[in-house]
């Protein structure tokens, strides 16, 4: 019988405090200290890498995992991995619940369209890279698992969760060693990346061409913020806050019977089909706020429950804790011998990515290039908020359309980008082949992001 002071009581509730205690230090570390500001990396990574340095100096002196201990239950680590793979549902789905009845022009649906192509390019740049150097190091270093490197685009273009998902399926059902700290590392890497090269490039301005970053304490609210027409009150019968952490765990509760469906009809496919458990989650949340859209304009919903401005707070809620538990959750034993692979595919992620984005902003973006950059770099390194930190530095109040590109292009880049997320379960199989295609995709993606460019010249030749 389990007593209520056992430790396996109490082992979830300590790591969930510790990450959390962890995300006060690291604030209060920022906000002490110039170093860190000025650094901008965000408070989630830096929790994090003081959790990971500390279990490092635990390790050492003791000889056993920090996270591994009774204190917290002795599965610390897959407790933190399990924070790290709901977590990134959580988020999406809480960002994806977020109501808006904006019409959007022309010019604004091209660009967001191109913002969302860009994204995939970015991964598709980015695998190629990736893959690229670990089919090569294969080569060179015996037994080394050469699909590898395509883990690239899901460490710093979608995250620690999703760098997190795809190791684990190599790790599990490939014999990849340590892949999920292979994968966690990696997105750790690219928080880095998105903070050094956005600092870099901010000093490029200042210099060049007397743009300087802005400091502040925060923007000012109105009260449209917190609240839109006709919405449910704030403390009634029931909080408003628990009506959307309802919705929010509705909707992920849709989406675990719809993984339980496709993995009895696909029963080779499980792993794969759970590694896609955000994807599943953002489905549902569509579906729930089409049902509730129709309940309520046929009169028989009479208020409106989503509240934009706590779905907004409730998903960083869930990416700070996805970010900090998954870089806690690396285990620096298990890739001593893949440092330096790591490494280059960290520098030439962060190279490629850079270059390439200026590319494109300067073409396709040319009224805001700056403030796009500085948002996609980040977001194409680090996470969506990792861009909104860099894009704030030159835009504080939003008044370019950045912004908006970052949220709205999620459909397009869902669209486009899915087909990637198959090719990652075809690498371990066939690394050369998805080699091959990964370029062609790359190469059809940027026919479409480049049309304007492309078809002028020929109609001009004829």
């Amino acid at each position: 019988m389990t007593n209520f002071w056992d430790y396996n009581v109490w082992g979830g509730i300590n790591l969930v405090a510790v990450l959390l205690l962890s995300l006060l230090i690291a604030n209060l570390l920022k906000k002490s200290f110039r170093i860190f500001r000025v650094s901008l990396i965000p408070t989630s990574v830096l929790g994090g890498a003081m959790l990971l340095i500390l279990a490092a100096i635990w390790n050492a002196v003791t000889g056993n995992p920090l996270f591994d201990t009774d204190f917290f239950g002795g599965n610390g680590y897959a407790g933190l991995e399990i924070i790290t793979y709901h977590a990134l549902a959580l988020g999406f789905i809480a960002t994806s619940m977020h109501s808006s009845e904006q019409t959007l022009s022309k010019q604004r649906t091209v660009e967001i369209f191109n913002t969302g192509v860009t994204t995939v390019s970015n991964y598709l740049i980015q695998a190629v890279v990736g893959l690229g150097i670990t089919l090569l190091a294969a080569k060179i270093i015996e037994g080394f698992f050469s699909p590898a490197g395509i883990l690239l685009p899901f460490g710093y273009g979608q995250g620690t969760g999703q760098a997190m998902n795809y190791g684990n399926i190599y790790e599990q059902d490939y014999g990849f060693v340590g892949g999920k700290s292979f994968g966690l590392t990696i997105a750790a890497l690219g928080f880095l990346s998105a903070s050094i090269g956005g600092v870099i490039h901010l000093n490029i301005l200042r210099k060049k061409h007397g743009i300087t970053s802005v400091t502040r304490g925060g923007i000012a609210l109105t009260m449209e913020d917190f609240q839109q027409e006709n919405e449910i009150s704030l403390n009634g019968s029931i909080d408003k806050l628990t009506i959307q952490i309802a919705l929010i765990g509705l909707a992920y509760w849709l989406s675990y019977f719809l993984m339980i469906i496709l993995g009895k009809i696909l029963p080779g496919m499980r792993s794969v089909i759970y590694g896609f458990n955000f994807l599943f989650g953002v489905l549902m949340a569509a579906a729930l706020k089409a049902v509730m859209k129709f309940l309520t304009k046929t009169g028989v919903m009479k208020r409106q429950y989503v509240n934009n401005f706590m779905m907004n707070r409730l998903g960083g809620v869930f990416f700070d804790l996805m970010v900090v538990a998954g870089i806690a959750a690396i285990r620096l034993d298990v890739l001593k011998n893949n440092w330096g692979i790591i490494l280059i595919l960290g520098v030439a992620g962060a190279l490629v990515t850079y270059f390439y984005n200026r590319i494109v902003c300067k073409k396709l973006f040319k009224d805001y290039q700056e403030e796009q950059f500085l948002a996609t770099y980040g977001m194409y390194t680090g996470t969506a908020s990792t861009g909104v930190i860099l894009l704030r530095e030159l835009d504080p109040n939003f008044k370019t359309p950045v912004a908006d590109n970052l949220v709205y292009q999620n459909f397009p880049a869902i669209v486009f980008g899915f087909p990637m997320m198959l090719l990652a379960t075809l690498a371990p199989k066939k690394p050369i082949l998805t080699f091959i295609i990964l370029i062609v995709f790359f190469i059809a993606m940027n026919i479409i992001l480049f049309r304007s460019y492309i078809f002028k010249r020929k109609k001009a030749k004829v």
